[in-house]
């Protein structure tokens, strides 16, 4: 009977240590379906037992990989991939698992976050539509198109995983019309022209401050961070670090192509702090994800009047918001931005025009990241003037083919020295390069400012179509407009 019992113990024992032996786990973004960066090393990563031994056998390899967790049970390992269009696996064994992912393709991996611009699904929002949404939707079948959702999750520390998500899906109708326009129209055109796998991850959270994207690292030299009586819960928004605790550092150190950013109008109305913290935010992203001054491609926002009044001389004016966020063109290595002057809507902060600014942050990948130089991505931006003639001869850089206007050139204003900008004529002149502003109310001009207010239509362009930005050629912080006296 003793010996029974002690047989029993014994067994007993024996099964209690083998349940706490954990199995191995893996994020959410590395499973089967996914897509690796092409040609190039990546990291696969996870948990595991303190110090447990995992072998690692990738399907395009001969060779195990062999890693071993640490004391918290962490581990990472780096793995060579190559250009192969063939579905790959891969097979992870430790003592107590015995995992294969399936259906692996290698391809381009794109990271798309910021606010409801970004996020707008192909099916648009209630009211807000996307134009061409039906026949992108029912186009959409695409095996070499992958994407994945990291759902909104605020938190007050950094996630080590993701605790909502939609998995890695081949595009088909049904996810793709919930998935962000700007980032699907982007990955289908990409997937298309490369003729490679594309995988796209979406990352959004509307309403957004770009405070709330940063980590706690990064934005603590720009003000204080204090999360100990806030409600992660409420208004998750506009909480600092909260968006990228639960969204964004989940996912590094998944190994991408880049980033694609629209974000900026629930900071309108701080453009100075914006220049600081946007550049702040891509370099702590850069440093984290530890793969170099990666692609970081981002949008300005559109024109938008809305409800508010356009105040001209204060940041309510979002021409500062725009122009800052050209400026930081020059402070964010490897950046490029898209221009949207000419597709805002009056009435709606979603501009219904997803396809045209993801075909304008394509453009900029194909000619930066991709090598196709005969691809113009750049918009004519203002380089200097000359006064002459009585007006002002305005001259642009990216603009080599010269520039266009559909009907006219609009949105013109010129000003003297007493700062009252009047409504000013504009026409393309020497050969189509330069643009000549004048004005009869201004006969002695010293500045000019083209689409400078909240609310505006681009008419500008460069050859290719593509929209100049607003700009002034003034600083001054206290101009006034023109107002004809009402009878």
């Amino acid at each position: 009977m003793k010996r029974v019992l002690f047989n029993l113990i014994v067994i007993f024992s024996l099964l209690i240590a083998q349940s706490i032996n954990a199995e191995v786990k893996l994020p959410a973004i590395v499973s089967s379906n996914m897509v690796l960066q092409r040609n190039t090393t990546v990291v696969l990563w996870g948990w595991a037992d303190a110090n447990e031994k995992i072998k690692i056998k990738p399907s395009w390899s001969d060779n195990y990989l062999n890693v071993m967790a640490d004391k918290d049970g962490n581990w990472k390992v780096e793995v060579k991939t190559t250009n192969s269009k063939e579905p790959q696996s891969i097979k992870i064994k430790s003592e107590t698992s015995n995992i294969t992912l399936e259906n692996i393709l290698f391809g381009e991996v794109w990271l798309c976050s910021g606010q409801s611009n970004m996020e707008q699904p192909v099916k648009g929002f209630r009211g807000q539509p996307v134009f061409g949404s039906l026949n992108a939707i029912a186009k959409s079948q695409n095996k070499n198109l992958r994407l994945f959702t990291v759902g909104k999750t605020a938190s007050k520390t950094p996630n080590n995983k993701i605790e909502k998500y939609v998995g890695w899906e081949s595009a088909n109708p049904d996810n793709v019309k919930n998935f962000g326009a700007v980032a699907y129209f982007f990955g289908k055109q990409l997937q298309e022209i490369l003729d490679v796998p594309v995988g796209m991850i979406y990352a959004v959270w509307g309403n957004s401050i770009i405070e709330a994207w940063m980590s706690k690292e990064s934005l603590t030299p720009y003000q204080k961070v204090n999360l100990d009586k806030i409600d992660v819960n409420r208004r998750p928004y506009h909480t600092p670090t909260v968006i990228y605790n639960g969204l964004i550092n989940p996912i590094i150190p998944y190994t991408i192509r880049g980033v694609l950013w629209y974000q900026g109008e629930s900071n309108s109305l701080h453009p100075q702090e914006y220049k600081k913290l946007f550049p702040a935010m891509v370099k702590d992203w850069r440093k984290r994800w530890g793969i170099g001054n990666f692609p970081f491609y981002y949008v300005q926002i559109a024109p938008f009047l809305g409800n508010n009044i356009d105040k001209y001389e204060t940041f309510d004016n979002s021409a500062f918001m725009r122009e800052v966020q050209l400026q930081c063109l020059d402070l964010i290595p490897n950046s490029g931005i898209a221009i949207t002057l000419d597709i805002g809507e009056k009435f709606c902060v979603h501009p219904p025009k997803k396809k045209e600014v993801a075909d304008r942050l394509l453009y900029i990948a194909l000619n930066k990241t991709y090598g196709f130089k005969s691809i113009d991505y750049a918009s004519p931006i203002y380089k200097s003037k000359e006064v002459k003639n009585g007006g002002i001869i305005l001259k642009f850089n990216n603009a080599k083919e010269g520039l266009f206007s559909y009907n006219g050139l609009k949105g013109f204003e010129i000003a003297g020295e007493d700062k009252v900008f009047y409504p000013a004529n504009a026409k393309l002149v020497d050969g189509r390069r330069n643009v000549f502003v004048k004005s009869d109310k201004v006969p002695n001009p010293v500045a000019v400012r083209y689409g400078w207010s909240r609310w505006t239509i681009g008419t500008l362009y460069d050859s290719y179509l593509l929209p100049a930005p607003s700009f002034r050629t003034d600083n001054w912080n206290d101009a006034t407009k023109f107002k004809e006296k009402q009878k």
